[in-house]
């Protein structure tokens, strides 16, 4: 890559073209050489008075704008010769967007008012109402295991119905859901989900059709490269069941898949009694936010109701990544040449009577 590609993006089909811009020098130094050539010429005729140099701005401004007109308009056009093509960058939104919401005994605390899964529930409400157009949404419970609860469907009445179905449940696997997770966005990658979840071959899996035992190597790809598909992960962020959840997290970004994490709840945590026991649920930011800059995502803390909805509702707009295009910008550059040799000869005859 050249440096002039790394400072502007800029690439040239024809690179050999580019030797006449080298003779805009030469014709700068032309051009006002022979503008004092002509001057002299003029102050040896006897009788003319030539005037002074122009010294107020506006007569100053007249007198360079035609040629520095000139000279870019040149500058463009002979540019134009090499067939410039610029990297045009455009936001592209994910189609398809899998909830994974943590419904673990730690959702019941109440330093998020209700409570954390309530609130939760709410804010996810606020995503899937406001979700952008033609994105399918679907829904993963984690627990104790992670469970597919609602498919992938753009049916708004279906995702909010899953949403109440959803009931807290003992333990949480926060590899679990990634992994289910993965799995539902990405049907034909050929994971293994009884091996990744429990550590065990899937026997059926590996002999049905379209399995790929080398699925992991053939479908790598770059971190936060597939821009169709994205995870969005609610929990408090305090995994105790199943797989690593990092591990996770590295799977979905050798599939280019992007995690969203949303940490609910407070680092200082609070005191659950449950069963005759009591025991102190914090917010494990350090585990959400590593999922998250593992696969070129984002973290969000939500330490209140109203702050997860606002959330929720921004991720609607924000969840978007970069995609890249290269344009031929030839016929632009032949237009901007050609409107400023338009402009350049209009004020040189206006204000000279002659063309610059």
């Amino acid at each position: 890559m050249s440096v002039i590609e790394q400072l502007t993006g800029i690439t040239v089909l024809w690179p050999r073209m580019l030797w006449p811009l080298a003779l805009l020098p030469l014709l700068v130094w032309m051009y006002f050489r022979l503008a004092a050539r002509q001057r002299r010429s003029q102050a040896q005729l006897p009788g003319l008075q030539i005037p002074a140099t122009p010294r107020s701005p506006g007569a100053t401004l007249r007198w360079a704008l035609p040629p520095v007109l000139l000279f870019i308009a040149l500058f463009a056009l002979l540019g134009a010769l090499s067939r410039p093509q610029a990297i045009v960058t455009l936001p592209s939104i994910h189609k398809d967007i899998v909830l994974a919401l943590d419904i673990s005994g730690s959702m019941r605390a109440t330093d998020v008012h209700p409570n954390r899964l309530a609130a939760a529930q709410g804010a996810a409400r606020a995503f899937i109402e406001r979700r952008p157009p033609r994105t399918r949404v679907g829904i993963v419970s984690v627990a104790g295991n992670a469970t597919l609860v609602q498919s992938l469907t753009d049916k708004r009445e279906d995702l909010l119905q899953a949403l109440e179905r959803v009931q807290l449940q003992r333990g949480t696997a926060l590899g679990s859901g990634i992994y289910i997770a993965l799995a539902t966005l990405l049907p034909d990658a050929g994971l293994n989900i009884e091996q990744l979840v429990h550590g065990r071959p899937d026997v059926q899996a590996r002999h049905a059709p379209g399995f790929n035992r080398d699925s992991k190597v053939e479908k790598s790809m770059a971190p936060g490269s597939n821009r169709s598909v994205a995870i969005l992960l609610l929990s408090d962020g305090e995994s105790n069941h199943g797989p690593d959840p990092v591990q996770a997290a590295k799977l979905a970004a050798e599939h280019g898949v992007r995690i969203y994490t949303v940490g609910i709840g407070s680092t200082e945590g609070i005191t659950l009694s449950f069963a005759g026991s009591s025991m102190r649920v914090r917010l494990d930011e350090e585990t959400l936010r590593a999922i998250a800059d593992t696969t070129l995502g984002e973290y969000y803390a939500a330490s209140s109701a109203p702050e997860l909805k606002r959330i929720y509702e921004q991720l609607s707009t924000r969840m978007a990544v970069e995609s890249a295009s290269t344009v031929e910008i030839t016929a632009l550059l032949v237009a901007v040449g050609a409107l400023l040799l338009t402009i350049s000869a209009f004020c040189s005859m206006l204000w000279f009577n002659r063309v610059a």
